[in-house]
């Protein structure tokens, strides 16, 4: 078999396991990233995989250089490189996309292990209020966002002070009235 029916048949194989795998992505058929862990684990990485054109015979190019990474120190990032590199070194010549992926998953503990999650960056909401972005800030409460057309609902019944006009609701008087009765009823 060639190079080319080799990479053909193991993309096949890799779309058929990891088809709705929120944790696989292909970004072409010959370039890949995988997340190992949970989004909201600290320990979660995502590794980026390009095939070169004469794999699985010449190893593929595994980086970690996805901004999901950028929480991870530089020294956890090369352990994890070395060792995926000795496992790449013991399955050369063979297909070993999903054997990479599932020795990442098994052993993300002991890669990991010296993982301390940095803090990314300090952002300023407004001047009394300071938020520090890590793993450990809780989310902030979202507030009602109106859409365009409900905004210009609005414009549209308020007249220039902001005030509603009068008889606004005169749908609601007369629905009142007619269950009331007016003057005239005695």
């Amino acid at each position: 078999m060639t190079a080319n029916e080799d990479q053909e048949m193991e993309l096949e194989a890799l779309r058929s396991i990891y088809e709705g795998d929120e944790g696989f992505k292909e970004i072409s058929p010959v370039s890949f990233q995988f997340r190992i862990g949970d989004l909201e684990d600290t320990k979660a990485f995502i590794l980026d995989i390009t095939w070169p054109e004469t794999y699985p015979e010449t190893a593929p190019q595994i980086s970690l250089d996805a901004f999901f990474n950028n929480r991870i120190s530089a020294e956890t990032k090369q352990l994890i490189l070395l060792k995926l590199e000795e496992q790449v070194e013991a399955n050369l010549g063979t297909a070993m996309m999903y054997t990479l992926f599932e020795w990442a998953k098994e052993n993300q503990e002991a890669l990991m292990e010296n993982h301390k999650p940095l803090v990314t960056a300090v952002t300023l909401t407004s001047s009394s209020e300071v938020t520090t972005t890590s793993s450990t800030a809780k989310k902030k409460e979202k507030k009602e966002q109106l859409t365009k057309a409900q905004k210009r609902r609005i414009i549209n019944r308020t007249d220039n002070k902001g005030e509603l006009p009068r008889g606004w609701n005169w749908v609601d008087v007369i629905k009142h009235l007619s269950k009331t009765g007016g003057k005239d009823d005695d």
